[in-house]
Parts: structure tokens; sequence; C-alpha cells
């Protein structure tokens, strides 16, 4: 058998389980008796830190990042502004919209999200799915992030986020938020 043969056998059995995987995966609703509570219009309001690492599809760290973000609601709707500096000196800027919907679910827009993402809480966890087109040299792709969020103390939320292409895993995010109820949020609501 060729190394070609192999590769194509590996690819496919990776799918098969990719896609085993996500037929019995875990719910938000599986963390509906867990405290503290993850209300996203009271975690996700005022000043917040976050401060993570990027990984690649083998699970190697490759880059870290420092972010700050302002949040705030108005009429029911949540803006988080966030700024994101990389240990290489790449700066990224994000403005979410959070639109509550029924049973604590919530439609989530930003400028480099490809349609709207779904939202869902329940518990001490919010979940949150979009597809993000990510900036390359000369092109862009488009993966799609399954973020993980629980809630573990008043103010620190602990954020892990699979991201994959074509149901293949490419590499995660870990990054731990921060609130900061003692500091004054410079939140645009434009």
């Amino acid at each position: 058998m060729g190394r070609g043969f192999l590769c194509l056998k590996f690819l496919l059995l990776s799918v098969l389980i990719s896609a085993l995987v996500g037929c019995g995966g875990v719910q938000v609703t599986d963390y509906a008796d867990r405290d503290p509570a993850f209300d996203a219009r009271d975690f996700f309001n005022g000043f917040l830190t976050a401060h993570g690492v990027v990984k690649n599809y083998q699970g190697r760290a490759t880059r870290h990042f420092n972010a700050e973000i302002d949040a705030c609601w108005r009429d029911g709707v949540g803006t988080l502004d966030e700024r994101f500096v990389f240990d290489d000196g790449e700066r990224q800027t994000r403005i979410w919209t959070l639109k509550p919907q029924d049973n604590g679910r919530f439609v989530a827009t930003a400028g480099d999200v490809v349609g709207p993402g779904t939202a869902s809480s329940a518990g001490n966890a919010f979940f949150l799915d979009y597809v993000l087109r990510v900036a390359l040299e000369d092109d862009t792709i488009d993966l799609r992030i399954d973020d993980r969020m629980y809630r573990v103390s008043e103010n620190v939320v602990i954020n892990e986020s699979s991201m994959s292409k074509w149901g293949l895993p490419v590499g995660e995010i870990l990054l731990t938020i921060i609130r900061h109820p003692d500091r004054d949020s410079q939140c645009r609501l434009d």
C-alpha cells in the first residue's frame, strides 16, 4: 500500500469519527443544574478582559493574545466590542451584537462572521456556534467555530473553542474571560 492510500484511509476515518462524535455531543442543556448561572446580560456587561492561546490541529500553542472588551445592553440587545492584541503584534477588533430570542437563545452577528451565529445558555454554560471568516495572506478561509463558555465564578468564564473546516478539526482556542466590575466600560452603542 502506498502512502497516498494510507493518507486517504486516515482522512476517511477522521471524517467518520467526526460524524459519530457529532451525533452524541454535549448539549448546553446538560449544564442546566450547574452554578453559577450564566446570564449573558449579566456577565457580558461592563469592562472585561480575555487572555488565551490559539492551538493548531496538533494541539500545539501557536499564538497567544490578550483582549479588552467593552460590553453593554440597550433595548435588550447586547454589544461586545472586543479588541485583541496577539503576541506577534497583530491587532484585531470584533464587535458582536447579541439579540435575545426565546428560551435563553441569542442570534449573534459580527463583521467577520458569515451569516448569523446562534447562542444558547443553560445553568453555568453559554454555547455559541458561528462561521468566522479568517484573513490569510492572499485570501480568506471560513472556519466553523464552536465556542463553549463556562462561568466558574461571579467574574470568571472559561472558554474553549474548536475550529473546523469541512467537519475536520483545524485548531482550538482556550481563554479566560474576566469581568472587572470596578472599571468603567467605554461601550459604543452605534
